[in-house]
């Protein structure tokens, strides 16, 4: 894989996938495309699976979970013995989800319970349930989890970490206090890069894998490092995060 990794990427949602990974490629960064259900996923791989730079993620997102029906869930299950990586999973219990919390419980009780995809980075959306996914992240063994745009109290990072949970910043996050607050709260060696692209903006646009690289001064002013040390350290948890699995 090429220097950085965006691990959480909406590729299907511009106009041009195509286009944007082209350009993640002249910026040097590879895309983990994440997806919202198998259908998207299968599409997905059919017309980007063979391309370098892009790693196709099987999701389950817990906001689609009013749609979902148990032959959905079979077809997840199903598919992990084809996939690399899991995303975009996890529980969302703010206003927006809450009416399908018991559903979505279901369905990630049933994700986590199979060790294919136990043992494969497994990108999480955790709002408004971040407690009960980290105490689930203690309770089982997940190799790579990655908390995606990580929203919850200071106080449950020290259990994540122990649950030996990973965080992804975005340039939403890393542009704000919070955002600025959580990175200095964690560890150096559990930072991991993203841009929810294109639902997160750089500017008045869309954010696109190629921005990734425009994180790196936020990341060196919080860390007191180099960009070219940023970078390094942001390999070498790349590279943890890749021969854990």
């Amino acid at each position: 894989m090429n220097t950085l990794w965006d691990t959480h990427c909406h590729l299907t949602g511009y106009r041009d996938p195509i286009a944007i990974l082209d350009e993640a490629t002249q910026a040097d960064v590879d895309v983990v495309a994440v997806t919202e259900d198998p259908g998207e996923y299968r599409l997905l791989r059919a017309r980007l699976g063979r391309r370098s730079g892009v790693t196709p993620a099987l999701g389950m997102h817990p906001l689609r979970a009013h749609s979902f029906t148990p032959a959905d869930l079979a077809r997840f299950l199903r598919m992990l013995s084809q996939a690399t990586w899991i995303g975009e999973v996890g529980l969302d219990f703010s206003p927006a989800g809450r009416a399908t919390r018991n559903a979505q419980t279901r369905i990630f009780e049933a994700i986590l319970g199979d060790p294919r995809a136990r043992s494969l980075p497994m990108t999480i959306h955790s709002r408004g349930a971040e407690k009960e996914i980290i105490n689930r992240l203690l309770q089982i063994d997940v190799s790579s989890a990655i908390l995606h745009w990580y929203t919850g109290p200071a106080t449950l990072i020290d259990n994540a970490l122990v649950a030996g949970a990973y965080f992804s910043f975005n340039p939403a996050m890393t542009a704000t206090a919070k955002g600025q607050t959580l990175l200095g709260a964690l560890p150096m060696d559990r930072v991991l890069l993203e841009t929810d692209g294109p639902f997160t903006r750089v500017g008045a646009r869309p954010a696109r894998p190629g921005d990734l690289p425009r994180m790196l001064g936020h990341l060196a002013a919080r860390w007191a490092l180099s960009p070219d040390d940023v970078i390094r350290q942001v390999r070498d948890n790349q590279q943890r995060l890749h021969t854990s699995v």
